[in-house]
C-alpha cells in the first residue's frame, strides 16, 4: 500500500521521458508531507522543473517551501565540494584545491564521479540522526529518464570494483548498499499507458530487480477511465440525429476516441499487474492543468487512494 513506500527513507521516482514523473515525483512529496512526514524533495535537472512548480528559486541547497516540506537541485560537482568540506576542514587548502587546473580537469574527466557524488549526497541527507534539525523522514527524489537513471544507479558497483578498499571505494559500497536495503530504499516507476511508455517501464522494472533494488510501486500516470459505453455513444448519437443536432458525427468521433484511450489505460493496467510483482496506482489525466496544480491534483488522487486502503478497487491498488 501507498502508506507502505512512505516508511521507507528514500523514494527514487524515474520513467520514460514525457510520462510525467516530475509531477507524480512532486505530488508523492506533498502527499507524505500532508501525511505528516518531513520530506526532502531532490531533483536531478539543472532546470528546476519541481523547484519552480514549488514556488521556489532554483538552489544547490534545500529550500523550504513549507514548514515539513524542502526541495532542492541534486548537482554531483556541489556535492563534491560539500564533501570535500567536511573531510578538509582548512578553507584555505579548499580555496587553492578548488581554483587549480588539475581539480577542473578531474572533475570534468573522472568518469562517474559526478553522478556518485549525487547518490553520496541523497545517502548523506538520508543518514542524518533523528535529533538533526535538518533530518527529513523521507526523500523523493526526482531521476533522470530511466536509461540514464539505471546507469546511475549501477555507478556504485563499478566503483566499489574499481576503487576497491579506498575512500571512493568505501563510500560507493555505502551507497550500494543503502539502495539494495528495501527496508531503506525503493523505486517508483512512473508509466503512461501507450505501448511504448509500457514497454520501457517493463524493462526499467527487470533492471532494478538484476541491480537488486527493490521496486516499490509503479504508477500509471493519465490514464483515462471510462466513463461511457459504445451503446451510451450510440443511443447519444441516434437522439442527435433524431432531433437534427449539428456536429454529432464530431462529437461521436471525439467520444470514440476517449473510450479507446480509457481501453488502452486497462489494457496497460493489466498487463503491468501481470507482468510485475508489485503495488501499481492509476492517476487520472487532468486536461488543461500544469506545473503546482497539477501536482496537487495528483497528490489528492494519491491521498484518496491511500485512505482507501486494502479495500480500493483493482485500478487503485497502491
Amino acid at each position: 500500500m501507498l502508506n507502505g513506500l512512505f516508511e521507507r527513507r528514500v523514494l527514487i521516482a524515474l520513467g520514460k521521458g514525457g510520462v510525467g514523473t516530475t509531477t507524480v515525483a512532486a505530488a508523492l512529496a506533498k502527499a507524505a508531507e500532508q501525511g505528516g512526514l518531513r520530506v526532502l524533495a531532490m531533483e536531478c535537472d539543472s532546470r528546476a522543473p519541481m523547484c519552480r512548480s514549488f514556488g521556489v528559486a532554483r538552489s544547490l541547497d534545500p529550500v523550504q517551501v513549507s514548514e515539513r516540506l524542502a526541495v532542492m537541485v541534486l548537482d554531483g560537482r556541489h556535492a563534491l565540494e560539500e564533501y570535500l568540506h567536511l573531510v578538509v576542514p582548512a578553507r584555505a587548502v579548499l580555496r587553492a584545491v578548488f581554483a587549480s587546473r588539475l581539480y577542473q580537469f578531474f572533475v570534468q574527466a573522472a568518469p562517474g564521479l559526478k553522478e556518485l557524488m549525487m547518490l553520496g549526497k541523497i545517502l548523506y541527507e538520508s543518514e542524518r540522526s533523528s535529533d538533526d534539525p535538518k533530518r527529513h523522514d523521507l526523500i523523493v527524489v526526482d531521476a533522470p529518464a530511466s536509461g540514464q537513471a539505471l546507469s546511475i544507479l549501477r555507478m556504485p558497483e563499478a566503483a566499489r570494483g574499481t576503487f576497491g578498499d579506498s575512500v571512493v571505494g568505501r563510500e560507493a559500497n555505502n551507497i550500494s548498499r543503502m539502495l539494495r536495503d528495501e527496508r531503506r530504499c525503493a523505486a517508483v516507476v512512473i508509466s503512461t499507458p501507450e505501448q511504448l511508455a509500457v514497454s520501457e517501464t517493463l524493462e526499467t522494472c527487470a533492471s532494478l530487480r538484476e541491480t537488486e533494488i527493490n521496486l516499490g510501486a509503479v504508477i500509471l500516470n493519465r490514464s483515462v477511465a471510462p466513463r461511457f459505453s459504445p451503446r451510451d455513444i450510440a443511443s447519444f448519437t441516434e437522439r442527435a440525429i433524431a432531433r437534427r443536432i449539428q456536429g454529432v458525427e464530431r462529437f461521436a468521433s471525439l467520444a470514440r476516441a476517449e473510450l479507446e484511450r480509457a481501453t488502452e489505460a486497462d489494457r496497460a493496467f493489466h498487463m503491468l499487474a501481470k507482468r510485475i510483482h508489485a503495488p501499481i496506482a492509476r492517476l487520472a489525466e487532468f486536461h488543461g492543468l500544469g506545473g503546482a496544480e497539477l501536482a496537487q491534483r495528483l497528490e489528492l488522487s494519491l491521498a484518496e487512494q491511500l485512505a482507501a486502503g486494502p479495500a480500493a478497487e483493482a485500478g487503485h491498488r497502491l
